[in-house]
């Protein structure tokens, strides 16, 4: 089946409203007519790469002539740019492993393939980066949410933290957060309200002493609150695990790919996937009939 909704019957009326054979929409699209009297009875469907080809000969927005539920995932996107999986990853440089281990939450692009693989598909790399997230299962409602996941500013990363990083616990409030980096690094002397600032975005600076007790805090590597200009490989995987993490938590992930980072996570990090992942276990149908 195609990423999209088809219906055969919608394309033979489109086609029959301009006098078009099926041997000509089949010429357009590069199969025979055979092949498009299966689709429009319903015997057959085409794939999902040649849909905007066919919308484009019926002369039919994409969108009306075969809608889709929800955001776009790298399948959707793949398609929408008429690449099947080969042509795909010959724009890569690679074999069809990765965009098809991709597409399918089995395995995520490697980075390098992030940038000639959304210039193919017509999209910004966020928005390739975002339909990766669906395709594995997580659902952040829009660019912003995806915007979160990657977040740069010590205000970010706090704000980050406090979304995702609790899985389960008690959310830490500003004068928690003051607290727990006032007796980290005593010299850093700062109070509630210089929290509420940085989270806020009214102060963007912060001295080692404080980002080193905000790690503290937190019970993350003091790494994560360094330079905010560049997200290494290494705090962005790192991010996304702690994401995945809260995305378990608060029922947002569909799909779960199992991911580290190159200094593994927490023995408590652990612990709460491995927590959270029993309490969803016995949720899902089937699973205590099963047992």
């Amino acid at each position: 089946m195609p990423p999209r909704q088809f219906d055969g019957s919608l394309v033979r009326a489109a086609r029959r409203r301009r006098d078009m054979h099926q041997r000509e929409l089949g010429d357009v699209v590069g199969v025979s007519g055979a092949t498009v009297a299966r689709w429009e009875s319903g015997k057959d469907f085409p794939k999902g790469e040649k849909l905007p080809a066919i919308a484009a000969a019926l002369d039919e927005p994409l969108n009306d002539l075969f809608p889709h539920e929800g955001p776009p995932d790298l399948q959707l996107l793949r398609c929408d740019a008429g690449l099947s999986v080969a042509e795909a990853a010959e724009t890569i440089g690679a074999s069809r492993v990765p965009v098809s281990n991709a597409e399918s939450g089995r395995r995520r692009l490697n980075d390098s393939y992030v940038q000639p693989l959304a210039a193919a598909y017509g999209v910004t790399e966020d928005e390739l980066l975002l339909a990766q997230d669906h395709s594995f299962g997580v659902r952040p409602t829009s660019l912003d949410d995806e915007q979160e996941a990657a977040p740069r500013t010590i205000g970010e990363k706090i704000n980050f933290l406090l979304r995702y990083g609790s899985a389960g616990q008690e959310t830490l409030s500003d004068a928690d957060i003051a607290r727990l980096v006032n007796e980290y690094a005593p010299a850093a002397a700062v109070t509630a309200g210089d929290i509420t600032d940085l989270r806020e975005g009214a102060v963007t600076e912060a001295s080692d002493e404080v980002r080193a007790g905000l790690a503290h805090a937190f019970q993350v590597p003091a790494w994560l609150f360094g330079d905010d200009a560049e997200l290494n490989p290494l705090v962005r995987e790192f991010l996304e695990a702690i994401r995945f993490i809260g995305s378990i938590h608060q029922g947002q992930v569909l799909g779960l790919a199992a991911r580290g980072t190159s200094e593994g996570l927490s023995v408590e990090m652990m612990a709460g996937i491995n927590r959270l992942v029993g309490e969803l276990r016995h949720k899902l149908p089937g699973v205590q009939d099963a047992e």
